[in-house]
């Protein structure tokens, strides 16, 4: 990672770039895909959950959330901040963050231009698409299941890791969503 970019924990609203954090938060990702912001603080005090701003020379430049799920780590969500997209901030932050972790993600299934562009994009980096059929639900009412891709760092993961996934998805961090008992994601 350049020396100029960092990762630096959010811990409360009341830190800086907290605002620029939780607008891009918002308009990066489709509405099923984010919490609402109480269901998001709620996952911060969680001590398997960490949001980490990404900072470039001082400037907020995009967001890294992620999980810790046994000897995995799962990004549940990346984004830069448009005005600075093209710059590698996104590859730079990544690939530091994947320095000797093993890394699960979720993408949409590489059918049209911008998700084929995507996978290529964590595949330029080392991750790899794995064959298991992965639904997961969304976060908010009303709730939709949309089929993901799993993606995987440095190494394809194994059926029953990708089952233990799975469920500490449900389990745990569907626990900070609008879901009261959630039956997916599951894999077979």
């Amino acid at each position: 990672m350049k020396p100029s970019l960092q990762l630096i924990p959010f811990r409360s609203p009341a830190d800086k770039g907290w605002k620029e954090a939780m607008e891009l938060y918002r308009n990066a990702f489709p509405p099923k895909e984010i919490r609402s912001e109480d269901d998001h603080l709620r996952a911060m005090d969680d001590p398997r959950y960490e949001a980490d701003g990404i900072w470039l020379k001082g400037r907020f430049a995009g967001l890294l959330y992620f999980w810790k799920v046994n000897e995995w780590y799962y990004i549940e969500h990346l984004a830069v901040n448009p005005e600075l997209r093209g710059c590698h901030i996104g590859s730079e932050a990544l690939a530091a963050f994947c320095n000797g972790r093993q890394v699960i993600l979720e993408i949409d299934p590489p059918e049209d231009e911008i998700s084929i562009r995507r996978l290529h994009f964590y595949q330029r980096l080392g991750f790899v698409m794995n064959p298991q059929t992965y639904l997961h639900p969304s976060f908010r009412r009303p709730f939709e299941t949309h089929r993901l891709v799993l993606l995987s760092y440095p190494r394809l993961i194994e059926n029953d890791e990708a089952r233990d996934f799975a469920d500490f998805v449900r389990e745990r961090v569907l626990l900070y969503s609008e879901h009261e008992r959630p039956e997916l994601p599951r894999l077979p």
